[in-house]
């Protein structure tokens, strides 16, 4: 599925997707594991956000770097995650923020995205690697970007897509 999402070649057909409900629905699923991991899972959607796209996929990808932020933050004293929505300029920005260790170093954050990468402090976590490069090819697919950046501390994962009208 990467491979095609990246390629452009895929049969997902596209509709108007409302990610401030996929970000709730996403977080509501996600609740329990966090609680367990004793993780505060919080989102910051203020208004509704429509974007053209596949809703399995986003919901997917979105669901890989909730998955991914809780299982790195643990290590934080007070371990936090955000999701947030928010329009920007002529994009939508759906960041997925948390305080955990994060990837300092630049190349290693570069190559976080690249299919069966495990970095080495992930070694430890269970997982395949495939999480964000699929995420990635789904921002692809989307015409998007997928950004990672230090969070000060933890890590910063921001979904670009381009806006929509809400109508």
């Amino acid at each position: 599925m990467i491979s095609r999402l990246e390629a452009g070649y895929s049969s997902e057909n596209t509709d108007r997707v409302d990610l401030s409900e996929a970000v709730r629905d996403v977080v509501e699923l996600y609740e329990p594991v966090a609680e367990e991991a004793g993780v505060s899972l919080k989102t910051d959607v203020r208004e509704t956000v429509f974007v053209n796209g596949n809703r399995e996929l986003i919901g997917q990808a979105l669901s890989n770097i909730v998955d991914n932020a809780i299982k790195y933050s643990t290590d934080a004293a007070q371990p936090a995650v955000r999701v947030a929505l928010e329009r920007a300029g002529t994009d939508v920005r759906l960041s997925v923020i948390d305080n955990g260790h994060g990837i300092p170093d630049d190349a290693d954050r570069a190559r976080a995205t690249e299919r069966f990468v495990r970095l080495e402090k992930s070694r430890s976590q269970p997982g395949s690697g495939l999480g964000l490069s699929l995420a990635k090819a789904v921002m692809t697919f989307h015409n998007g970007r997928l950004d990672l950046s230090p969070g000060n501390p933890g890590l910063s994962v921001v979904m670009s897509f381009p806006a929509r009208e809400n109508h």
